[in-house]
């Protein structure tokens, strides 16, 4: 389809590392469709997994950028349960290394989703699926298309008794139960053949025990309180989001398409504490509430000069506000801590910020001849929300074939990494002085943009006809390192900045598709450190802040080697078999991250089905998925290291069964 190319040419890839997504890599995984975006991404290469659903990329905490259809997500405040599904995607690349000037704000990585509806026929399908740990889900999946108009809609359920990974090596967590809705929709209506109008959306409502931990002895008196069993409390979190994109997409004649599009989202996450048990055994019991809204416009344009020259430029802007509020209860205390009394106090802190960002690019990809292309370009950025700054950035990528079948890139990013708006943390410090709340220091709060220069090479190579080999290499040097942390009793993050960052690695790729067999390995290196703290200073114990002011330290995040692989076997035209795994070397851990957790490795199988139910009610799928096979037991964080905070441990051994029925 025209549009279809031109969507694609909106969006250059040259010079960066690329791995895409197939629809049939994502039902080859062993939940298929209904397999949590977070995981899908820990198939390529360079993802590493953390716990609550993260994932970081290069060394990298968070910093990733979510489209659909070309058009930048607003953030989300973090949690446990990810807002957007893997059901409704198409097909979705991941990009990384040395971006183009396109490509700004969260530059880690890029996840490009193209989502289905664009070329769905009338029909659709439903899916239930039960398993292990009272899971129990349900969704629902429908597209059609006439004169024009387009439609996709889908919509999903959950219920399961482990959400927030286990704080114990039990197999069954306690009070760890969660409910999760979500739903998708897209609508396009073709107006030409060379112009379009479509709108999506999303919604998400997820809810959350979180886990508790038997035999912990209280550290706190409370007045009138009989014995509490922290085997029995009851603190939860609550997240919501929303989102909507209307574009439009139009072309001026064979040489010039354009995108133009406005956006809104907001999301909301509410943690609700045990009133009684946080007193008693944190010495605050905080609710917590952090809401951020969004809305913004980003316009592309791409301009084929000629067969060697095509010009792009675009633009985005956004603004955004930010509401926390803090209804805490604490106990008094003495300059060292100690509570001094056993009648708690109320204090309630807040928060409003607003602010906004915008960003100009433009750039030239130039076919200097038949096997090199360069793709050279300028972005500048402006960000005012609690620091007004900004920047000029160059980048400059090329390719360059060097036979038919092997192929090198290179590239150079400038970036700047605006701060997280919702992820900002504005805690009054004076008001929780003298209190069992109390902060270890002082604070910086102003949290600045990150600044650094990366370069990427690496090699595509093509052996043969059913394989792709891969290898890149990258280093960043970083200004003003952005970080995220767990600080205090609620399970909600905030950004804070090191000084400086270095952060180098190398990443191995290898896929192999043919119509029986397929499969699919990756291998990285990472290596991430920092030194001395800018911002967030409060959260930090003097000993922790005066050793990172003088020594190169580990970032949390950082897993020395990593790597996933995967096989599926199509035994006939109704039957297929799967095996895949992932590995690790461990997460940091202990003061000032000076420790490493110990390594792991996961296999997970699946075996999938159509049975054939007559004429009359057609085929139905079984897929049976059996998760953490070997029921291995392993820490994916144990309760030390810097902004790090419950341990939690990997899935124990799960089977999910899902029935498929297409309409």
């Amino acid at each position: 389809m025209r549009l279809d190319a031109a969507r694609n040419g909106l969006s250059p890839e040259t010079g960066s590392s690329i791995f895409r997504v197939e629809q049939q890599d994502i039902a080859n995984l062993p939940l298929g469709s209904a397999t949590p975006l977070n995981q899908v991404l820990l198939q390529t290469p360079g993802v590493v997994q953390d716990s609550y659903g993260q994932i970081h990329v290069r060394g990298d905490h968070g910093d990733v950028q979510y489209r659909i259809n070309g058009v930048i997500l607003p953030e989300s405040i973090s949690g446990f349960g990810p807002s957007l599904q893997t059901r409704f995607a198409d097909h979705l690349s991941v990009l990384t290394g040395a971006l183009p000037a396109q490509y700004g704000d969260r530059t880690a990585a890029v996840v490009d989703i193209q989502s289905k509806g664009q070329k769905m026929h009338n029909g659709g399908s439903v899916d239930v699926s039960a398993g292990t740990q009272g899971h129990a889900g349900a969704s629902v999946e429908a597209s059609g298309s006439a004169d024009g108009f387009s439609g996709y809609f889908t919509a999903s359920a959950l219920h399961d008794r482990q959400g927030v990974e286990n704080p114990t090596p039990a197999r069954q967590a306690l009070h760890d139960t969660t409910n999760q809705g979500r739903a998708f929709g897209y609508l396009s209506y073709l107006l030409h053949d060379d112009s379009l109008v479509s709108l999506l959306f999303g919604v998400s409502d997820n809810r959350f025990q979180i886990p508790d931990v038997p035999g912990r002895a209280p550290v706190y008196s409370l007045a009138g309180s009989p014995a509490v069993d922290s085997a029995t409390l009851d603190a939860r979190q609550r997240e919501r989001n929303g989102y909507a994109v209307l574009s439009y997409q139009a072309s001026l004649g064979p040489r010039v398409d354009y995108q133009a599009s406005v956006y809104t989202r907001s999301g909301q996450v509410h943690y609700q504490p045990d009133p009684v048990g946080d007193l008693v055994f944190k010495g605050v019991a905080a609710d917590i509430r952090r809401a951020s809204h969004a809305a913004g416009v980003q316009a592309d344009l791409s301009w084929r000069l000629d067969p060697q020259h095509t010009v792009r430029a675009g633009l985005t802007g956004q603004g955004e506000t930010y509401d926390a509020t803090n209804r805490a209860q604490v106990f008094p205390a003495d300059a060292t801590g100690q509570q001094t009394g056993t009648v708690p106090l109320s204090i309630q802190d807040g928060t409003r910020l607003s602010g906004s960002q915008w960003g100009l690019y433009i750039q030239d990809e130039w076919h200097a001849t038949q096997a090199l292309t360069l793709n050279y370009g300028l972005r500048y950025d402006r960000v005012h929300t609690v620091v007004s700054e900004h920047q000029l950035s160059p980048r400059l990528g090329l390719v360059y074939a060097l036979s038919g079948t092997l192929s090198l890139h290179a590239g150079y990013a400038r970036y700047f990494t605006p701060p997280p708006t919702e992820l900002i943390d504005t805690a009054s410090v004076q008001k929780f002085q003298g209190t069992t709340n109390a902060l270890p220091s002082d604070a910086n709060t102003a949290v600045r943009s990150e600044r650094s220069n990366y370069l990427d090479a690496g090699l595509a190579w093509q052996p043969a006809p059913h394989w792709t080999l891969g290898l890149d290499g990258y280093n960043r040097h970083v200004s003003h390192l952005q970080d995220e942390g767990q600080f205090g009793n609620a399970l909600i993050y905030s950004a804070f900045n090191y000084a400086q960052g270095r952060v180098y690695g190398l990443d191995l790729s290898a896929t192999y598709k043919a119509d029986a067999l397929s499969g699919y390995a990756n291998f990285g290196f990472t290596h991430a450190m920092a030194l001395g703290l800018e911002t967030g200073q409060f959260n930090f114990d003097p000993g922790e802040l005066d050793y990172i002011a003088s020594h190169w330290v580990h970032l949390d995040h950082e897993q020395r080697y990593s790597g996933s692989a995967g096989l599926t076997w199509h035994v006939d035209p109704a039957s297929t078999l799967g095996v895949d795994g992932l590995f690790g070397t461990g997460l940091r851990r202990a003061f000032a991250n000076t420790g490493q957790l110990p390594g792991y490795a996961t296999l997970n199988l699946s075996a999938t089905h159509d049975f054939d139910l007559g004429a009359a009610l057609g085929k139905l799928q079984g897929r049976l998925a059996l998760l953490n096979a070997l029921d291995r037991v392993y820490l994916l964080r144990d309760g030390s290291g810097i902004g790090v905070g419950a341990p939690q441990y990997g899935q124990r051994r799960s089977i999910v069964l899902t029935l498929s029925k297409a309409f």
